[in-house]
């Protein structure tokens, strides 16, 4: 019998708005302020899942494919540090409906398929740092990357060798 996996819906950034993020946090965030994740990890998650078998991940993935939503523009303009769980963030300063739509459809489905959910409002953002024990000053607004989001798609998350490696399973196009 397979092992469960670690699972999450996730919308994925293009490699180069994945480049453009890079930079613009290495230039803006000193190198000891957290541990910056990999390039190919940024992600903004729509759903965590946890721990799910074989058979549940078959029928997470049945319902999200047949999920039918128009496609939308993510502006990430906006950043932040969450002190308690000691992120830094990028994400939209108001948030497409079209996003918030998405998640709440993925989030309420996988409670009703037993994965726990966060009773925390969803909050679209992509995680830049993490371990960010102290305060770190914030960029002042003026960044901006548009995203157009076509699709979105089901993660593992595995990790090994001291490091975390994020592999897409499936993608499902949204409607133009």
């Amino acid at each position: 019998m397979p092992e469960p996996k670690r699972l999450f819906f996730a919308l994925e950034l293009p490699d180069d708005v994945q480049q453009q993020i890079i930079h613009w946090r290495a230039a803006n965030f000193p190198p000891d302020c957290g541990r910056p994740i990999a390039a190919a990890n940024l992600h903004l998650t729509l759903a965590f899942l946890g721990e799910v078998s074989a058979e549940k991940q078959r029928a997470l993935a049945a319902m999200a494919g047949r999920i039918r939503q128009p496609g939308f523009t993510l502006d990430l303009n906006d950043a932040g540090q969450w002190l308690r769980s000691q992120v830094v963030w990028l994400g939209p300063r108001q948030p497409p409906r079209g996003v918030l739509q998405l998640a709440n459809m993925l989030r309420s489905q996988a409670a009703r398929s037993g994965c726990y959910q966060s009773p925390q409002p969803f909050h679209p953002h992509i995680t830049l740092l993490r371990n960010t024990a102290h305060a770190v000053p914030i960029p002042a607004p003026g960044f901006s990357w548009q995203v157009p989001v076509s699709s979105f798609a089901l993660f593992s998350s595995e990790y090994a060798r001291g490091r975390t490696r994020y592999t897409r399973l499936e993608r499902w196009a949204l409607n133009e």
